[in-house]
C-alpha cells in the first residue's frame, strides 16, 4: 500500500494495457455501472460483456493514437480513464471511473490531471468528451475541472451532453 507519512493511502494514475486483468476488471465495473444505471436496473452479464468487448469496445485505447489509465488507491486498482485522439490537436476522455468505495477521496482529480498530461503526451490542446445527463457525478467533475458544456460533437446513442477543455488554460 502507498502510504504518506501520516499513513493515508494515496493516489497513483499510470498507463496500462486495456486488455490487463486490472483494466478488463474496471471496464466490466464501469460497465456495469453505467448500463445499470440507464436501465435502472442491473446491468446483465450480455450488457457488460457488450460494453467491454462488443459495440462499445475500447480497444482505440491504445498507443500510438490513444491510450488508458488505471488508477490505484494504494495498491488497489480503483479507478480508469481513456483517451484516444479524434483529429489531430483533440484528444477525446472516455471511461472515467472510480470504485464507488473510493469516491471523494481524489481519484477524479487524479485521473483528470493524468489524462490532461497524456492528452499532451499525444500532441491534443484540446480534450472533448460526452456523457449523459444521469451521470451527475460526472459533470460536477468535469465543471471542476475547467470544462465546459459545448455543442455536440458526436451521434453517439448515449451521449447527451458534451464538454470541452483547451489544455492551454489550466
Amino acid at each position: 500500500m502507498t502510504s504518506t507519512p501520516t499513513g493515508r493511502r494515496t493516489w497513483t494514475v499510470a498507463p496500462e494495457p486495456v486488455g490487463s486483468p486490472d483494466s478488463v476488471a474496471l471496464l466490466r465495473d464501469y460497465f456495469a455501472e453505467v448500463a445499470g444505471r440507464y436501465w435502472g436496473r442491473p446491468a446483465t452479464e450480455e450488457e457488460i460483456d457488450d460494453g467491454v468487448t462488443g459495440e462499445h469496445h475500447s480497444d482505440d485505447l491504445v498507443p500510438p493514437d490513444g491510450l488508458f489509465l488505471v488508477a490505484r488507491y494504494g495498491n488497489e486498482p480503483t479507478g480508469c480513464a481513456g483517451l484516444r485522439l479524434l483529429r489531430p490537436g483533440t484528444a477525446e476522455l472516455k471511461r472515467v471511473y472510480v470504485r464507488p468505495g473510493a469516491r471523494r477521496s481524489g481519484g477524479g482529480s487524479a485521473l483528470m490531471a493524468a489524462a490532461e498530461s497524456a492528452a499532451r503526451s499525444l500532441g491534443a490542446t484540446r480534450i472533448v468528451l460526452d456523457t449523459r445527463r444521469d451521470l451527475t457525478e460526472s459533470h460536477a467533475l468535469y465543471a471542476a475541472h475547467g470544462y465546459a458544456e459545448i455543442p455536440a460533437y458526436n451521434h453517439g446513442v448515449f451521449a447527451d451532453h458534451w464538454f470541452a477543455k483547451d489544455l492551454g488554460t489550466d
